[in-house]
């Protein structure tokens, strides 16, 4: 089952945030090491920002944090489309430009889950599932996925 990252547990599994998020993340990857799991090249993007903006760290030592990500999964590129289809969300169901985007790369990227703090728990389109798996219960995709 193809799963997509969003931004925010990237910035957890570097580390950034409270050490609860930090942890329960890094636990969560480490049990997707076999799965297909895939990664919106808009959180890259936002990995980067936060990494040299709130987080502090280098340039340079961001920069390799995220082609680090970029080597580990692959990378679902944005493109004209996939903005039609993120606008179709924003005009639909009232989501910020920049989620919708995620989402949409996800669905065009034939992803089943988007990882997520940022959207609502629950939320589907388009053949995915919007998981916060930080939280309990755990989804049942989320569960069949960790098996």
């Amino acid at each position: 089952m193809r799963t997509a990252l969003d931004t925010n547990l990237l910035v957890y599994a570097e580390g950034f945030g409270d050490q609860t998020r930090v942890s329960a993340t890094r636990r969560l990857l480490e049990q997707l090491t076999d799965a297909d799991v895939v990664v919106p090249l808009q959180c890259l993007g936002e990995l980067f920002r936060v990494l040299t903006g709130k987080a502090g760290r280098p340039t340079q030592q961001a920069q390799e944090a995220v082609l680090s990500w970029m080597d580990a999964f692959p990378v679902l590129e944005t493109n004209a489309n996939a903005w039609r289809g993120a606008m179709d969300l924003c005009v639909a169901h009232q989501l910020a430009c920049w989620d919708a985007l995620v989402l949409n790369v996800a669905a065009e990227g034939g992803a089943r889950l988007l990882l997520t703090e940022d959207l609502q728990h629950g939320f589907s389109w388009r053949g995915v599932r919007v998981v916060n798996p930080l939280i309990e219960p755990t989804d049942p995709l989320l569960d069949q996925l960790l098996g």
